[in-house]
């Protein structure tokens, strides 16, 4: 058998090519959009991908289903609940999956888990068909290592969180809990992913170690298992619906085209008369020294798509400021959330701001010792952009909970004549929440340098 994960670290993301080398029929499970990796592995180890299942529509990123289906002939399939906008095969509870010959090769038996949503799957694994404990299941977003999937994010479609998560529940018990302890268990996320608050940086696991191990496998009632899983949960994307919607009822195909370079007037120009975003993607330490005025921030060594994700709105045109050789990553990035309007980027913005000097800001970071003496401050608005099970944990007195996520749509709440003091965990969201702020006119923005690790340390 031929079983490969492929991890996205910026993304939190995995996909599966599982293939019978007997055969060489092949199968890709919730695939990126960028796929040259999947095919170049498959022709190497002499597979041809014949199926492209996802276990779910994905609101994280863009699937490459339809990418896959054009380069192989491959076809698409979901779950038997899912209603798509493209042919799709339609996967049934039970159903097994032979890609080997005679029926004793490689198989994959379909389960219908639903909970994290409607049309949810998970995948049985068996290197050879009678084989009494399976290779491993893909568990999509129903399990994942050391958290289960979050059953909120389809409220807003008319499903209940606790309905779904209700659902949840009798997936996990009566799917996949029934499966051997030693089945090995791959997630379609790991830690940091806003699918779930509380996953592990491991990538695989075992059915044996989550039903020990994982907090929402303990015995309990499903009242109890209800609550804890709606509660907490992080603030969603902004750009999640944007790309549940694409991954429905179809996308265009990802084309890379040649990078347009622009000069500074160009990109105000874009910004001023087409609206576009001016997304600085260099280091932290970099951009807080000298960037230009109105421009929003978040790093490439950090969750760069979902945090641009959460500041710029879907379909907004956007020009990079990012270090010379590193924007046409800054492009996949972000193509990988579906964010395909990137009109260009400016050569090398150090240079370019150097000669511009008028153009340039440096943010206003405060250190612990600046903050009030005493808390709250009646005239300064505190707002912490952690999420909520981060906040709940320990927080400033007076200190309002904003998700990063969440901030876009609370600008209205915040008084633009009081100063606003932003803080994170470590000084990194904080600082894209400050770059938002001062981008839609907030004067009076400060961030707390080292965020609420070097707070807790002050007041603790």
């Amino acid at each position: 058998m031929y079983f490969a994960q492929y991890y996205l670290d910026c993304l939190s993301q995995a996909s599966y090519l599982i293939g019978d080398e007997s055969t060489g029929r092949a199968v890709l499970v919730d695939p990126r959009r960028d796929i040259d990796d999947y095919l170049s592995d498959a022709e190497a180890a002499g597979l041809r991908i014949e199926l492209v299942i996802e276990t779910h529509i994905h609101a994280d990123f863009l699937s490459g289903h339809l990418e896959l289906a054009r380069a192989t002939g491959a076809t698409i399939a979901f779950g038997e609940a899912a209603a798509t906008g493209f042919p799709i095969r339609r996967l049934r509870d039970g159903e097994c999956l032979d890609l080997g010959a005679g029926g004793a090769g490689v198989t994959l038996t379909v389960l219908a888990t639903p909970g994290h949503t409607p049309e949810s799957i998970c995948l049985v694994v068996r290197e050879h068909a009678a084989d009494d404990v399976p290779f491993g299941v893909l568990t999509g977003d129903t399990l994942f290592v050391g958290d289960v999937g979050r059953p909120d994010l389809l409220s807003a479609a008319g499903h209940s969180p606790h309905d779904m998560a209700a659902r949840l529940r009798r997936s996990l018990h009566t799917k996949l809990l029934t499966l051997p302890d030693a089945t090995r268990v791959f997630p379609a996320h790991g830690s940091g992913s806003a699918c779930g608050r509380n996953l592990s940086t491991e990538t695989s696991s075992t059915i044996g170690d989550q039903r020990r191990l994982n907090y929402a496998l303990q015995p309990m009632s499903e009242g109890d298992f209800v609550r804890l899983v709606t509660a907490g949960q992080p603030a969603t994307p902004g750009y999640f619906a944007h790309d549940s919607a694409l991954n429905r009822d179809g996308h265009p195909l990802l084309e890379p085209t040649p990078l347009a370079a622009l000069t500074l007037e160009e990109a105000l120009t874009a910004r001023d008369e087409h609206g576009a975003a001016l997304l600085d993607c260099r280091p932290l330490d970099v951009y807080t020294r000298a960037h230009l005025t109105g421009s929003l921030h978040t790093s490439l060594d950090t969750r760069f798509a979902e945090y641009a994700g959460s500041v710029v709105a879907p379909g907004t045109p956007i020009v990079l400021l990012a270090d010379p050789g590193k924007e046409d990553e800054a492009r996949l990035r972000l193509a990988r959330i579906g964010y395909d309007r990137v009109l260009g980027h400016i050569p090398d913005p150090a240079a370019a701001l150097a000669r511009e000097l008028a153009l340039t800001s440096v943010s206003h970071r405060i250190g612990v010792d600046e903050l009030p003496d005493e808390l709250p401050d009646a005239h300064v608005q505190l707002i912490d952009v952690r999420n909520p099970a981060e906040f709940a944990a320990g927080a400033l007195p007076g200190a309002r909970n904003i998700p990063l996520a969440a901030l876009c749509d609370h600008l209205t709440q915040l008084d633009r004549r009081r100063p606003v003091v932003l803080y994170c965990r470590s000084g990194n969201r904080s600082v894209i929440a400050a770059a938002l702020l001062e981008a839609r006119g907030f004067a009076d923005v400060c961030d707390v340098a080292g965020g609420y690790e070097a707070v807790g340390a002050r007041v603790g």
